[in-house]
């Protein structure tokens, strides 16, 4: 299989923040012109202009000008008054983003003018006709064709079909991202649900593949440009009640959130898999600090994409007589620089933060969800389940959540429950798994590197349909599977968990607060705080460990066989603190925090704690981190518990440390469930970031500033984690080091203050 849709995942769109308005939620200009405020006022028209010939296509929220003069300067006016002007680029092409939504515009040079034009709000739908009339633009059987959305732009679509189309029709299924899901010769992931009798269309976001338009990731066209796409599949003859579900993993994992917002009529369900939950503050500047091991290099990838014929597939097309991918270039070179805008927009603002944000708006999803991810997940980062209690319109929703890597949700043991609910919700029949196997072998070589998993059990087969359905809906909806890759049974890191257990609801209600302070002599002291009497110092040092923990390609993280080279802190410059064995099983299920009382010689520091289990064996296991630039330290109050502090990340907010003083901060853990036995020691551990992600680097600030930590009685320094007791665990850990996906293993040394 070819692993470009993958890899093409292997960047995600993390993005992050930088990208488009209160939908379009652009953080900074997009192009030569982006504006919502008027340049210029003048009365009336005096002089009587001529009928410009350039083209002038209107569109939701924007204006896009073709065939104009390059280096024309051109205006666009409302009611008197000039709103903003641009330069026209070598390509004959001007697009005029964030236009307030109204009639009566006019693109003018200073002797022509266009026609009146309207720019349209998102909420403006179209006539069904625009739909229903596109039969003939999709073939009726396999193939490549184009849609077109509401304002005319073309969006370039393969179809592969399970059968010939007058056999149909079909349960169908659509991804959709700014990868290449609509190149013919990069569908080898449609076999996942071809071979499941769905209907398969591969659809390119506007301005990326052979699809017309600018490139901006996840503004507001491109979301409404999605419910386009949803209804023109629906009216297609071949497509099974005319209505359809959404697919894919990162990319078009997201992009399914942002579409599915918009409540397309015809949309059946969502299926997004390793995906993220706030743009900013999940992948591009966790804990206020910039991502540029994945976040950055993903975000240069899609810049490339998007130039004219940024991929190959787009000019061997155009080269074969393909004059609408031809055509549909003309507006690339209007594509914003995205990376200045992400060095621009080094604090969290609104409406453009909001808008990139699903947690912010899944509460408008009215479909059935299934949605999957990682703990580890070293592109999209495993800070999604945050925003799962909000998907509040959702009738169901099924969770599945796993430790390990940003493929851990197409792999079997997620698959099999993903086949259950795409056949039952999409498909509208009994689930039949016994193309599980097919699918696991084929995905097991090329990702994993393994061949071996276990059954796809047909669990329903002796049902009718509404039996099926209702049982698979008695099922808990949360489902959480333990210590990935650590099943005896397979090879060592296998991606099948060593146990599983499911739940009501996320956050665990079963789930208690438990807390352990920070002692003397590194210690980690149970359900007590404040009990020291000294202070810690280490040299924030980010040069004093390698960036990140794995130094191989991208996909070879994903396989069972990944070698991580994590190593521990150096002396002086980190802290550690370990419990004593622990008595009791320790489950750990949800988001945790860290209470710090610190001071620092420098105005500011950036903080990574990070938490592990040391085993009796003397072996010490990776399990999650949390980041924070200290000066972002401020909390939005409405949404922060203890267990879950929020940053509101505002410039506004920003300040430094107190001279001479221990300021309190409280630095949030990532989601994580892992089970830490009985006889095991949990660790916290505090140090500059470096060494504790597979792909994530940041740019730090630090320049081996001396940071203290205070853990007395006026300084209560503590750790706080989610613990579920009474939850059934295996008594025999994984034998194998370094077996638990995405959790490198190492001989534990204690760290220079003793922890």
């Amino acid at each position: 299989m070819s692993t470009r849709p993958i890899a093409a995942l292997v960047a995600l769109c993390l993005l992050a923040a930088a990208c488009s308005d209160s939908n379009d939620a652009s953080p900074t200009s997009t192009a030569a012109a982006d504006t919502t405020a008027a340049v210029e006022t003048t009365t009336a028209d005096t002089v009587a202009l001529a009928k410009a010939t350039y083209t002038v296509q209107p569109g939701v929220q924007q204006i896009a000008v073709l065939d104009a003069n390059p280096g024309d300067t051109l205006e666009v006016w409302q009611n008197g008054a000039k709103v903003v002007d641009g330069a026209v680029d070598e390509q004959g092409s001007l697009l005029f983003r964030s236009l307030t939504e109204g009639d009566g515009y006019t693109v003018r040079t200073a002797d022509a003018t266009s026609d009146p034009v309207t720019v349209t709000s998102p909420t403006d739908v179209p006539d069904a006709a625009l739909y229903t009339e596109q039969q003939t633009l999709l073939p009726q059987d396999t193939g490549f064709g184009y849609v077109t959305v509401r304002d005319g732009t073309t969006l370039s679509a393969n179809v592969i079909l399970p059968g010939p189309a007058d056999k149909g029709p079909y349960p169908t299924v659509v991804e959709y991202s700014g990868y290449a899901p609509s190149d013919p010769d990069s569908a080898q992931l449609a076999a996942l649900y071809t071979a499941q009798g769905f209907a398969y269309v591969g659809v390119n976001m506007r301005g990326t593949g052979c699809s017309g338009g600018s490139y901006r990731f996840f503004e507001t066209a491109q979301s409404v440009d999605g419910y386009d796409v949803i209804e023109a599949i629906a009216a297609q003859p071949w497509v099974m009640d005319n209505q359809v579900g959404m697919v894919g993993i990162s990319y078009p994992g997201i992009s399914q959130l942002f579409v599915a917002a918009t409540q397309p009529p015809s949309l059946n369900s969502i299926t997004p898999l390793s995906v993220l939950d706030d743009s900013y503050r999940a992948t591009l500047y966790p804990g206020g600090i910039l991502n540029t091991g994945f976040a950055v290099n993903w975000t240069q990838q899609r810049m490339n994409d998007a130039k004219p014929y940024g991929e190959g597939w787009t000019k061997k097309r155009a080269d074969a007589g393909d004059t609408r991918c031809a055509d549909n270039q003309k507006l690339r070179l209007q594509n914003p620089d995205l990376l200045k805008e992400i060095d621009d927009n080094k604090f969290y603002k609104n409406p453009l933060g909001d808008s990139l944000a699903p947690f912010s708006f899944v509460d408008k999803i009215k479909v059935p969800v299934f949605i999957a991810g990682a703990w580890q997940d070293e592109q999209t980062g495993g800070h999604f389940p945050a925003m799962l209690p909000n998907f509040t319109s959702s009738p169901n929703v099924y969770v599945t959540l796993v430790n390990g890597l940003h493929t851990e949700s197409l792999s079997p043991p997620v698959a099999r429950r993903y086949m259950e609910f795409l056949q039952l919700y999409v498909g509208k029949k009994v689930p039949d798994l016994s193309a599980g196997p097919i699918i696991a072998s084929t995905l097991g070589g090329a990702i994993w590197g393994v061949g071996t998993f276990g059954p796809f059990e047909s669990r329903f087969k002796d049902m009718t349909y509404d039996q099926a359905l209702a049982a698979f809906q008695a099922d808990k909806p949360v489902r959480v599977l333990f210590e990935q890759g650590g099943d005896a049974t397979y090879t060592p890191g296998t991606p099948e968990p060593y146990f599983t257990r499911e739940f009501d609801q996320w956050p665990i209600p079963q789930a208690v607060t438990t807390l352990w302070g920070l002692g003397d002599s590194g210690s980690l002291v149970p359900d007590t705080q404040g009990t020291g009497t000294s202070e810690d110092t280490y040299s924030a040092d980010p040069t004093a460990l390698p960036a990140t923990f794995y130094t191989g390609d991208g996909n070879g993280v994903w396989r069972a066989d990944v070698k991580y080279d994590w190593q521990p802190l150096p002396d002086g410059k980190g802290l550690g603190y370990i419990t004593p064995p622990l008595e009791n099983d320790t489950v750990v299920v949800g988001a945790g925090a860290v209470d710090l009382w610190i001071k620092s010689s420098a105005e500011d520091t950036d903080l990574e704690v990070t938490i592990t289990e040391v085993r009796p064996d003397g072996t010490e296991i990776y399990v999650q981190s949390g980041w924070l630039r200290a000066s972002q330290r401020a909390l939005d109050t409405a949404r922060s518990t203890d267990l879950t502090p929020v940053y509101t990340n505002a410039e506004a907010d920003a300040a430094p440390l107190v001279a001479d003083d221990f300021t309190e901060v409280k630095v949030a853990l990532f989601p994580v469930a892992h089970p830490f036995r009985a006889g095991s020691r949990l660790r916290l551990t505090i140090d500059a970031p470096g060494n504790n992600r597979a792909i994530w680097e940041f740019r730090t600030q630090d320049k081996g500033e001396d940071v203290t930590i205070a853990h007395d009685a006026a300084h209560p320094s503590r750790l706080m984690l989610p613990i579920v007791d009474n939850l059934d665990v295996p008594a025999k850990s994984p034998a194998a080091c370094g077996a638990l996906r995405g959790q490198p293993c190492r001989t534990y040394a204690p760290a220079s203050n003793g922890g």
